[in-house]
């Protein structure tokens, strides 16, 4: 049973989230799991303005995503940071070039799920997930959250993020927060309850 891992991430926070998301799956057994990226749409001007070169090199090391693995897959979790309160453009011209698998009807029956960063608190981390969750539902998904019974999204000794939509992390204005171990661990409870429910419906 295989679980692809897609996302775009700028300065290291999604992509932070994505590992601990597929550590999540690698916990549970007969699972496999990919990690890529969605290519990169500004150029090396944008990037050096928004003091993401080097960050963007370091993350390069994991390979872009085609539109065929997904086909491939039996789960795809998503993660996006928020763009005023909806997903960043990279991500949203990754999914506008999957009209293909739309018209064969290659993801419907799949697993798919959201994990998502903002820089502040109330950054529109749950807009950019609800705003995620009609492309899944028009591909014929079947959409997985964060259920409650990972706790940690109801705590009120620490900020942090996570909502019943999906786990998500807040960045900073300057990206200075990287995600804490609270978050981390809901990640990786959401891949593992990915994982969980995709196998079921494998083997069914």
């Amino acid at each position: 049973m295989q679980v692809l891992v897609v996302y775009y991430s700028m300065y290291g926070h999604i992509k932070a989230m994505a590992e601990a998301v597929a550590q999540g799956v690698g916990q549970v057994s007969g699972a496999t799991v990919n990690l890529r990226r969605v290519p990169e749409t500004l150029s090396e001007e944008v990037l050096s303005k928004m003091g993401a070169v080097e960050a963007q090199k370091k993350l390069s090391t994991v390979p872009v995503c085609t539109v065929d693995e997904m086909a491939q897959a039996d789960a795809i979790i998503f993660g996006t940071p928020t763009r005023f309160g909806n997903m960043c453009g990279q991500m949203r011209q990754f999914l506008d070039a999957t009209g293909g698998l739309w018209a064969e009807g290659k993801l419907i029956g799949k697993v798919g799920s959201v994990f998502t960063s903002s820089a502040t608190q109330h950054g529109g981390q749950e807009s950019t997930i609800l705003t995620f969750i009609p492309f899944l539902l028009h591909q014929g998904m079947v959409v997985v959250g964060l259920p409650y019974s990972f706790q940690g999204q109801m705590r009120m000794d620490e900020i942090t993020g996570g909502s019943p939509y999906g786990i998500s992390t807040i960045a900073g204005g300057q990206g200075e927060r990287m995600p804490s171990e609270n978050e981390l661990e809901g990640a990786r409870f959401q891949g593992r309850h990915v994982a969980e429910i995709a196998m079921k419906l494998a083997k069914s």
